[in-house]
């Protein structure tokens, strides 16, 4: 049976869980309107193929919580004086530049699905999500987050949640929800660096860099190069991702730790892109593309068969270069799976 396709935040639940505790109040907020969305989600339709191409609208909720607000900004017109409404538009556009040209891939949906998103939701809303039909930016609360929209690969990464539902459709739980959660880290990576025209050398390997708000000791919201060391702030925690299967968390709590244990998938990829070395989305790019879109994985695969899928197709992609489809191998073995 097909899984629903969940409301999937940037934020994982238990950083705004510890926030809510200690009685921060636009985290508490933030987690009433995330149990909301989940609900609404489960009704909601599946969003209707656009015409090919680029096509983007952006709407402003005013800090309100009915979607999608008012429209500001639509494809072609010029920029506004709203930083957020450019932010989030030229983040869009940046993620369908890189699926279309990297990929060949027209859209999330690969049919032109035309790439809405509302900015300004709710009062100090501190997460991003992507709802199945839309991007949904909060502006943060100045004391812990800033503005969602400001990170580039934020939005690849909501957005390649996108592709994930409309391919593999992983289901959001255990090690298949740790690899969509990790795929769409993977390419909010991608996104970024394709955009800053970055090897896999230059790049920061960081998820939501800058997202921060000034004072919260970390650097970003996770690390691909090193899971476990984006944060480590008296109010957020301690980053709870590991980077290898000896570490590997079993919880009960974020859907069976889709947002912790996507470390060890995210790591395997930073290793393979930097052992293949040139840009990321050239070479272990592509094979993580074709591992997600090509049919051959289940709803529930986790960590052991995505990796014999990434094997597959470095040799279908590369059948005269055995050696990349070993170093994809040997980049797994890192952490601790074997593909088999």
């Amino acid at each position: 049976m097909t899984a629903a396709v969940p409301i999937c935040a940037i934020v994982p639940p238990y950083v705004l869980d510890r926030l809510a505790e200690a009685g921060h109040e636009p985290a508490v907020r933030s987690l009433a309107l995330d149990t909301a969305h989940r609900a609404a989600r489960l009704a909601a339709p599946p969003p209707a193929a656009g015409a090919p191409g680029l096509n983007r609208v952006i709407s402003d909720a005013g800090h309100g919580q009915r979607l999608p607000g008012r429209t500001v900004r639509t494809e072609g017109h010029a920029p506004v004086t709203d930083a957020s409404v450019n932010h989030a538009y030229d983040g869009l556009g940046d993620t369908f530049t890189l699926y279309s040209q990297v990929f060949g891939r027209d859209s999330i949906d690969g049919r032109g699905l035309r790439l809405d998103a509302s900015v300004h939701y709710g009062r100090n809303y501190d997460n991003a999500f992507w709802n199945g039909r839309r991007m949904v930016f909060g502006d943060g609360d100045g004391q812990i987050f800033g503005d969602f929209t400001a990170c580039v690969d934020v939005i690849g990464h909501e957005l390649t949640h996108g592709v994930t539902q409309f391919t593999a459709n992983l289901e959001y739980r255990d090690q298949p929800g740790a690899l969509n959660e990790s795929v769409s880290d993977v390419f909010g990576s991608l996104v970024k660096q394709y955009a800053l025209h970055q090897s896999a050398a230059d790049a920061d390997w960081l998820i939501g860099a800058g997202l921060l708000a000034p004072g919260i000791q970390g650097v970003a919201l996770r690390s691909m190069r090193a899971p476990g060391t984006a944060y480590d702030d008296p109010r957020l925690g301690k980053d709870p991702q590991p980077a290898h299967m000896r570490d590997y968390v079993d919880t009960t709590e974020d859907n069976g730790g889709v947002h912790i244990n996507s470390g060890i998938p995210n790591h395997a990829f930073y290793l393979l892109a930097t052992a293949l070395g040139g840009q990321a989305w050239d070479r272990a790019g592509r094979i993580w593309y074709d591992a997600l879109t090509g049919g051959g994985l289940s709803t529930t695969a986790d960590f052991t068969a995505f990796a014999r899928a990434t094997v597959a197709a470095a040799k279908a992609r590369y059948p005269d270069e055995s050696s990349i489809a070993d170093t994809v191998t040997a980049s797994w073995a890192q952490v601790g799976v074997s593909p088999g």
